[in-house]
């Protein structure tokens, strides 16, 4: 596979932009290598929650071990505390997965207050000891180890967003850091819920997914994780695709499957 392209400090859209191959003779060339985004799978099965071993890229540790793993990107998952007082990285609903009694996200106070979100850490898996971290504090290791940041605005943060008492104070808290950065590095956001997505098309119209980032799996992911070769049907039909970038929770599999078959 060609060298990994070069990934400047710039916006999203700089960084995944790509020429349209139109001619006979462009046909027929071997696709341009997709950029490799990392997920973190979390189990699709029964008893998904007393599974899951919290291996999304919420925090440095996951971010370089995808990068390890030579991906160029990693989705991560961005949820607000109480009012919308804190903009966090983490994945489940609740606090399973952390230290401490089970309580939902949005019904604890980042810093104060028992059992507030500051002073968890993770309780199992690969990055057990690792703590909850910002947005802010995220964005700016991704930019260190210069990868691309793909947020997921978890469809639970509607609550506080649309709020008539929170709303411009929850806001404020998702988008400051965006604005600050999306000119320092390579950004991109998108949430699966459709209110939430249409106001950050408004909002941060110049950072959508969009089209990037296309998901490749067919393996349904569980725990312990499923054998990456029955992905390679699906990875093979996409690739014909020629995306700019994918999705996968195989990463470095992916990667070596790559070679040979893209310049």
């Amino acid at each position: 596979m060609a060298r990994t392209r070069k990934i400047t400090v710039a916006t999203a859209a700089v960084v995944l932009t790509t020429s349209a191959l139109t001619t006979p003779a462009a046909a027929a060339k071997p696709p341009r290598c997709p950029l490799i985004f990392g997920h973190g799978g979390y189990p699709d099965n029964p008893g998904a929650s007393l599974k899951d071993r919290i291996r999304q890229a919420n925090n440095p540790s996951a971010v370089r071990h995808m990068r390890r793993s030579g991906a160029q990107g990693v989705e991560a998952d961005v949820q607000l505390t109480k009012h919308g007082t804190k903009a966090v990285m983490w994945h489940n609903t609740t606090t399973n997965g952390l230290t401490g009694p089970r309580r939902a996200i949005t019904d604890l106070w980042w810093s104060t207050g028992d059992g507030n979100l500051r002073s968890r850490r993770i309780s199992r898996g690969p990055y057990k000891g690792e703590k909850v971290y910002t947005l802010r504090a995220w964005l700016q290791h991704v930019a260190s180890v210069r990868m691309i940041a793909l947020l997921e605005v978890k469809p639970q943060a509607k609550r506080v967003l649309a709020s008539k008492a929170h709303s411009a104070a929850a806001w404020r808290e998702l988008s400051y850091p965006l604005l600050e950065r999306q000119d320092l590095q390579p950004i991109m956001v998108y949430s699966t819920d459709p209110w939430i997505q249409n106001q950050l098309a408004k909002r941060h119209p110049s950072l959508l997914k969009g089209e990037h980032a296309r998901w490749t799996d067919s393996v349904v992911w569980d725990e312990p994780p499923p054998g990456w070769k029955g992905n390679t049907h699906r990875w093979q039909s996409i690739l014909k695709l020629r995306p700019i970038s994918i999705m996968t929770n195989y990463p470095l599999e992916y990667r070596r499957w790559l070679e040979g078959r893209c310049d």
